[in-house]
């Protein structure tokens, strides 16, 4: 079965840190560019970063700086360390692969919140 499983969220104060991982299983994600995206309560999805197969990346304005998106090839995982955390940034976490042109399939994982308290 293909999938795409996030963990590594959590409740941290304001200026705290966290980093989101997101595993394959059931395909190789080596040749995969993959996304993060994120959905607070009562809003729409937004992109929050991408990470093309070369390991290029981009970054919504309002976390770049603050947020760092990688891939380790051999764990098959993409991560998303998030350093100075705002309230702003509370949202449920998810990551997708980039198909059909960025990878052979698009699929979605199941999410994983983070909350951040003031």
């Amino acid at each position: 079965q293909l999938q795409l499983v996030e963990s590594g969220g959590g409740s941290v104060q304001a200026g705290g840190s966290l980093r989101l991982s997101c595993t394959a299983r059931g395909f190789n994600s080596r040749g995969c560019g993959m996304a993060w995206y994120r959905q607070a309560a009562r809003k729409q999805r937004e992109w929050v970063s991408s990470i093309s197969a070369d390991g290029s990346t981009n970054y919504a304005d309002s976390v770049k700086g603050r947020f760092t998106i990688s891939k380790d090839k051999d764990k098959n995982t993409m991560y998303l360390q998030m350093n100075g955390l705002k309230p702003e940034d509370t949202a449920m976490y998810s990551c997708k692969t980039l198909g059909p042109y960025a990878c052979r399939y698009t699929l979605w994982g199941q999410g994983t919140q983070v909350t951040v308290s003031s």
